[in-house]
């Protein structure tokens, strides 16, 4: 039966090739459409997430502010200020903090053959770039043995060795911070990071924070920067954190004005919003031109039920029911969709080939490598959402004509001219 009345639906499109051409032409536009929008969703969302893990998939960043409750004598308003004794209580007593790392900053000139750049010199432990990403494209990151040894070394970001140096290798070089020799020994790629305090990571230069005593007072540190054992236990991490330093510097553990913590967890659900908003309005827009190719198809179909008037009362007389007439209709315009649509599919995959990526971050970033750029990638759950939404276009387009052929009364069918 199947076999039958997709035969009898292919010789219908067949005797209008002209007619089914056309009507698959809107089709095609839009399952295109439709499968390309998607892409560009999935890409526009992958490109900020991105940006957005760059600053550190998991760090939180703790800011030292001043108690807003009384305790113990202790009288409200008290300044709070992080020390290294603090970082070593939660290394210690913090079973849910996995990495932490204090960091103290200072804006320092810094020199290399006459070139002269003001930016932030930051003091840290070798653990603070597996925190915050920080990952080297030539030489190395920061050791331990840099930290132990007092060892007067830089790694430097991406913009700040382009201004230094130029196009030339900084590696093994030697610069000035604030009339101080210091060898590079390490430089990063561009980081295509939506977020940062202080100043940008490209911006900066990183020491070991016990060389960074040598050039200003590391008594107080400016932030602690710590990574929870996993996303999900941010939150309870953060309190483990503000009690411990709550229970040296003796002010509240509920006291959260004390310190201001910012987790990436924070803004995750926010930018995840924002992604998938925009991931269902691209969406949304390539249904509707699809929805427009579908009602093409009505139109055609509809058009076919009245030149096959006679037809359809002539098969009603000799036997056919009434849903045999709608399972033919039906699934004529079911075959024009998803022939449309295969054809569409191929085009899409060819389209995002030549297309491959649009330009997104790179220009803000001033990167020319395109790691921030929205790269149009058809996957395997995209097609097949293409696909449902086809059919689904495909059963709505030919479903009012087909019911129209099948109410059409078999005596009147047959006088019709």
């Amino acid at each position: 039966m199947w076999r039958e009345i997709l035969r009898q639906a292919w010789e219908a499109m067949r005797r209008h090739r002209l007619r089914a051409t056309l009507s698959m032409l809107g089709v095609v536009w839009g399952i295109i459409a439709v499968t390309l929008l998607i892409a560009y969703g999935d890409g526009f969302h992958y490109a900020i997430m991105r940006g957005f893990d760059a600053f550190g998939k998991n760090a939180v960043v703790c800011w030292p502010r001043q108690t807003s409750q009384q305790v113990g004598g202790q009288r409200a308003g008290k300044a709070v200020r992080f020390e290294l004794e603090d970082v070593k209580w939660i290394q210690e007593r913090c079973s849910l903090v996995k990495r932490v790392s204090p960091e103290a900053v200072r804006w320092l000139p810094i020199t290399y053959q006459g070139r002269l750049r003001n930016t932030a010199v930051r003091g840290v432990w070798p653990i603070y770039g597996e925190i915050r990403n920080e990952v080297p494209s030539e030489g190395r990151w920061l050791s331990q043995e840099d930290l132990l040894e007092r060892r007067r070394v830089v790694f430097l970001g991406a913009w700040l060795r382009k201004k230094l140096f130029g196009g030339r290798p900084a590696v093994g070089e030697t610069v000035q911070i604030a009339g101080v020799r210091f060898q590079v020994i390490g430089t990063m790629d561009i980081k295509l990071q939506l977020s940062n305090y202080f100043t940008s990571d490209d911006e900066s230069a990183w020491i070991p924070l016990t060389t960074a005593g040598e050039l200003w007072h590391t008594r107080y540190l400016n932030v602690i920067v710590f990574e929870p054992l996993a996303p999900a236990l941010e939150a309870k991490a953060k309190k483990q954190v503000l009690a411990t330093v709550a229970e040296r510097q003796r002010f509240s553990a509920t006291d959260e004005r004390a310190i201001q913590m910012h987790g990436q967890e924070d803004l995750r659900p926010i930018v995840e919003k924002i992604t998938l908003g925009l991931k269902l309005l691209v969406a949304f827009i390539g249904i509707l031109t699809l929805g427009i190719g579908g009602v093409g198809v009505m139109n055609i179909m509809l058009v076919s039920v009245n030149e096959r008037t006679r037809e359809i009362g002539l098969r009603r007389a000799v036997g056919a029911r009434q849903q045999d007439i709608r399972r033919q209709f039906l699934w004529e315009a079911l075959l024009l969709t998803l022939a449309g649509g295969a054809i569409g599919i191929l085009l899409a995959f060819v389209l995002a080939g030549v297309i491959e990526s649009l330009p997104f971050l790179g220009p803000i970033f001033e990167d020319e490598s395109g790691k921030g750029d929205i790269h149009l990638k058809i996957s395997f759950f995209t097609v097949v959402l293409s696909t449902a939404i086809l059919v689904l276009v495909g059963v709505l387009s030919g479903l009012f004509p087909a019911l129209r052929a099948a109410k059409l009364d078999p005596v009147e069918a047959l006088r019709y001219e």
